[in-house]
């Protein structure tokens, strides 16, 4: 990661020689000569590391102890320089928030290898125990800087149905999944690039805008190559997990899966970091399919006022149920849930229902409509509960159910099922 250094020095040789000894492929240094643009620049660029000398016309003391209150979210290290070796102004800067004192002259190599090991200690303290990726402090102080970039592309990488595959697989298993995930990411990045861990399924990728569809194409496709060693034999034959406990006993779940979405060089679109990150989830949400991993990218030239519209919630439910006091049951409480009941469904009517509450029938005869039914296009957004009082759950969920529901069944388990893929 480019890390950036502000150095805020009066005197105009001294600070170029500094910012001259820092740049390179780690660093990027910026010098201000007047406390007016020093103070700008440290609101606007976030940088890790502030090196201030006594040239200033404010005391160095009270100087430190301004910056480290002004920064306090983003703490960067605070270096101070200063002509004077006495004992007691090195424990007064130091003591009003500095992270550590130099008397000028300094050695130069020295100074370039004394401020990379505080950097190097600063990145270290804020990574992701698990991941080892820089973490959530890091990330947005690399996206404030690419809103005002050029030549750049962030994307924002999910990890899709993780929760559900450490239900079935425990936590360790899971883990070792995302860090499989983070080592393929890794290996496709060039020094200049930046990763980030924004949450515990989601990764932040900073690259060149040209790399950045191919870059989001091969994450995709080397995760699902090399997912299915994740799972049980038992599973990758049937091609979906079938979830555990009390609560979730009987649904099966897609297989984990990379979802990413991306924008390249169309930044100042976004006044700040949040509605940039709020963009990059609608468009990631965007490339979901019903399984396997997507990838979608936003470029300026396909933008344009209104162009998506809103998402429409979709309460509709249709009922399958032979037995007609049972099914009038169903429909008047769903109904006093507040959901749309349909009388029948039309391949061809337009919205089709968001669940279809399905009876299997004694002999399971039903599972060969069920079948035709999940490879249609038509319902490929519908979820399938099925109910049945014969037991056989796997036959029912490799036709594609949903959820199976053996009968008997509670009432309130079939709504808690239905409001699940509502709200979903």
């Amino acid at each position: 990661m480019l890390a950036t250094v502000l150095i805020i020095d009066k005197r105009k040789e001294l600070s170029v020689k500094y910012k001259k000894c820092l740049n390179d492929s780690e660093i990027n240094a910026v010098a201000a000569r007047n406390l007016k643009d020093g103070m700008v620049l440290l609101q606007n660029l976030e940088p890790e590391m502030v090196i201030v000398s006594d040239s200033i016309e404010e005391n160095l003391a009270d100087f430190c102890k301004k910056i480290r209150a002004l920064t306090y979210n983003t703490r960067p290290i605070i270096v101070a320089l200063s002509k004077s070796a006495d004992i007691s102004d090195r424990i007064e800067v130091l003591e009003n928030g500095a992270d550590d004192f130099w008397s000028e002259p300094v050695n130069i190599e020295e100074f370039k290898t004394r401020i990379k090991a505080h950097i190097r200690r600063d990145f270290e303290a804020n990574l992701d125990n698990k991941t080892l990726l820089p973490n959530i402090k890091y990330v947005r102080k690399t996206l404030k800087r690419v809103l005002t970039s050029e030549n750049n592309a962030v994307l924002i990488a999910s990890i899709e149905n993780l929760k559900n595959y450490k239900s079935v697989y425990t936590e360790l298993a899971g883990d070792k999944m995302v860090q499989t995930f983070v080592a393929i990411a890794k290996s496709a990045l060039d020094e200049t690039d930046f990763i980030g861990q924004l949450s515990d399924t989601s990764i932040i990728i900073v690259t060149n805008k040209y790399s950045a569809e191919k870059l989001a194409e091969f994450l995709t496709f080397a995760f699902d190559t090399v997912a299915p060693k994740f799972y049980s034999e038992i599973d990758a034959k049937r091609g979906y997990m079938l979830l555990n406990g009390e609560r979730y006993a009987g649904m099966r779940s897609n297989f984990v899966s990379i979802l990413i979405g991306g924008i390249i060089d169309n930044f100042n679109l976004f006044p700040n970091i949040d509605l940039l990150l709020t963009r990059l989830e609608e468009i990631k949400n965007m490339a979901k399919v019903p399984s396997g991993s997507n990838y979608l990218i936003d470029r300026a030239k396909l933008t344009g006022e209104n162009s998506v519209a809103p998402a429409v919630k979709n309460n509709s439910i249709y009922i399958k149920e032979a037995d007609d006091s049972l099914k009038y049951l169903i429909q008047t409480t769903l109904e006093l849930q507040g959901y749309d009941i349909q009388d029948e469904i039309d391949a061809q009517s337009g919205i089709q229902p968001s669940v279809i509450i399905m009876d299997s029938g004694s002999s399971l005869n039903e599972l060969k409509l069920l079948k035709e039914m999940k490879s249609s296009q038509n319902y490929v957004n519908t979820k399938f509960i099925v109910t049945t009082t014969t037991h056989d759950k796997s036959a029912v969920l490799d036709a594609g159910a949903d959820v199976y529901l053996p009968k008997p069944y509670e009432i309130s388990d079939l709504i808690r099922w239905v409001e699940y893929f509502i709200k979903q």
